[in-house]
Formats: structure tokens, sequence, C-alpha cells
């Protein structure tokens, strides 16, 4: 690749998740420059990823459209990366850092729920999916930042996972009136069932005491998870932490997504001034300063 088209990939992508996940791109702000480039890239490869959904109308073509990826990282896709500027900076990324393949590859795999109906069963399938996928770019942004050795590895992992089920909660708690909206669930169903809300009820938007008291459980053990995960993080190089900054903007929305005031099918919004706020003031403390 050339140069120009070099630095028209990295650009792309920064475009690209800027545009379609500010949260991540804002959280690239305060990491060193020079490790910027692959965060970027990491967070490109999992918009795309993300947003098949929305690309298609019947699950095949999404799981064409993933398989696409799959190959890609196996080393057999048609045409390789050329031409595709966010997996051309991918596999730079990969090779720069020496990020594994595997967890890539289980989050693809992971997304395919995405591509139909079926609700989320239980806590025990809805955790492995966060750690896979939110947990997963924790995780690699982290190998992004700082050289690890097997027990560090093993360290980061272990916090990714607390931290993957914080993000990924607190995003679909703030999606839910999107989710819902086309008929897609990713709360754990057996938390509702035990409330007795009905699925009818969430798909419709109706917000009863008993979702309420759901969302309030669901939000509970989130924080269990955060709780246990920043406990964890001063194990980690300083130089690493920086990667678990999204912490500190989900634990500000599930904050507020608590609130027993709050109707849990209006729309949440955080201003882009209110996440660089908070990323600002969470760079700036001992856990996460470089």
């Amino acid at each position: 690749m050339s140069e120009t088209a070099d630095t028209g990939a990295a650009a792309f992508c920064a475009n690209l998740v800027r545009e379609a996940d500010f949260d991540r791109y804002a959280a690239t702000l305060f990491v060193l420059p020079e490790k910027r480039r692959s965060l970027l890239a990491l967070a490109a490869f999992n918009a795309e990823i993300v947003r098949v959904r929305s690309q298609v109308s019947q699950p095949l073509p999404g799981e064409v459209r993933l398989q696409w990826w799959t190959d890609l990282l196996a080393g057999s896709a048609h045409g390789g990366a050329e031409g595709n500027p966010v997996a051309a900076e991918l596999i730079r990324a990969i090779a720069e850092h020496g990020l594994p393949i595997e967890p890539l590859t289980r989050l693809i795999e992971a997304h395919i729920f995405d591509l139909y109906n079926d609700p989320m069963p239980d806590w025990a399938v809805l955790e492995p999916h966060l750690a896979e996928t939110d947990g997963a770019l924790l995780a690699l942004g982290a190998r992004v930042l700082g050289q690890t050795n097997g027990q560090n590895a093993e360290t980061i992992d272990h916090i990714a996972r607390h931290a993957g089920v914080v993000v990924g909660v607190a995003r679909i708690v703030a999606r839910l009136p999107y989710d819902s909206a086309r008929r897609q669930l990713y709360l754990p169903n057996d938390v509702l069932q035990r409330h007795g809300c009905d699925l009818e009820q969430v798909f419709g938007g109706q917000s009863r005491p008993a979702l309420k008291a759901a969302l309030a459980d669901v939000i509970a053990d989130a924080r269990k998870h955060l709780d246990q995960a920043l406990q964890e993080l001063t194990e980690l190089p300083a130089a690493v932490r920086p990667a678990f900054l999204p912490l500190a903007l989900a634990r500000r929305d599930l904050d507020r997504l608590a609130s027993p005031e709050r109707d849990p099918f209006t729309p949440f919004d955080r201003s882009r001034l209110a996440t660089l706020w908070t990323l600002w003031r969470a760079s700036r403390s001992k856990l996460f300063r470089i």
C-alpha cells in the first residue's frame, strides 16, 4: 500500500468511528498519540461488524458479510484487504502489536445473534456475549497500549470480561427504545420473567413497574462488575489502564439510567461535550492517568 493510500485508510477509519461510535472515538483522544491509530482500527472494525444488522433485511446476507471478515482474519478472504480501508488498518494493527486473532473471530461470531430476533435467554448467555464483544475490544485495546506478558494478559482478560459487561449493559439499557421497536431484545429474558414482565409489553413500549424492576436488577448486576473491574484495574501497569476509560462513560450512564423516575422508552442521550468532559475527568484521575 502506498503512503498516500495508507494515510487515507487511517483517516477513513477515524472518520468512520467518529460518526458511528463517538464514545470509542473520544476515548482514543486520551491515549498516547502513537497508539491512537491502532485503537481506531479496532473500533472501525467493530463498527463495520455491528452495522451489518442495519444493512440487511434477512439474516443470510448478514451472515455472508460476517463470514467475509472471518475469512479475512483466516487469510482466505476473496481479494483480501485490498480496497477495504478498515480491513487494511485492522491487518496493520494486528501485525504491529501481535494481536491474537481468536478474540476478533469470536467477536464476529457473537454478532451473528444480532441478525435474528431471538430474545437473549438469560445472564448465562448474556455475560459471555458481552465479554466476547465489548470485553474483547477493551482487552485488545489494552494490548495495543502496553507490552503484555503472560500474567498481565491473564489479568487484562479478566478485567475486560467484567468491564465488557458494564459497558454492554449500559448500552443495552440505553438502546432499549431502539431495539424494542425492531423487536430485538438483549435484556436477559430470565430476569424479565422473574419480575413478571412480558416480552410483548417491552416490544409495545409499555413502561410497567415490572420492567423497571427488571432493569434495576440488570443495572445492579452491572454495577457489581463495575466495582470489580475498578478494583482490579490497579493491578495493571499505568500505561495500559486508559484502554478501560469507557468504564467512566458507562458508570455515568448507569447512574442516569437507574433513576426510578426515568421512562425506559425515552431515548437516552449524552451530548458529545458531556462525553468528552467525562473522559477528560477520568483521564486526570489517579486510576487512569498515564
